[in-house]
């Protein structure tokens, strides 16, 4: 069943609490069920959620050290790089949006990606 949530703000904070727990699994779902409501919407933010939702992913293929897991991630990683410039200064949840993508860039880093 698909669980769908309306709370972009506390998605956001939840979201931010995951990864830095590297419950980066959860991560990907907390976002994922406010996404289905702005993808449905047609919300100006559900490119940028969907970016970030594709970021913690990202870091679970690593984490699971799958084979050709930093290949994986990769891939699932441009979604990001797409979409983190929608990030600006005037949308609603600016800075909370801002500490995600900077979260992001951050384990990017970590991980030599």
């Amino acid at each position: 069943m698909l669980n769908e949530n309306h709370n972009l703000k506390n998605a956001i904070e939840i979201y931010l609490k995951l990864l830095n727990s590297r419950a980066y699994f959860d991560a990907h779902e907390v976002l994922e069920e406010v996404w289905h409501i702005l993808r449905k919407e047609n919300h100006p933010q559900k490119n940028l959620v969907k970016g970030l939702i594709n970021g913690a992913i990202c870091f679970e293929h690593i984490k699971r050290n799958r084979e050709d897991a930093f290949r994986k991630a990769r891939q699932v990683l441009n979604s990001f790089e797409r979409h983190k410039h929608l990030c600006i200064e005037g949308i609603e949840h600016f800075e909370l949006f801002t500490k995600a993508c900077k979260k992001i860039e951050d384990l990017k880093k970590n991980y030599n990606l």
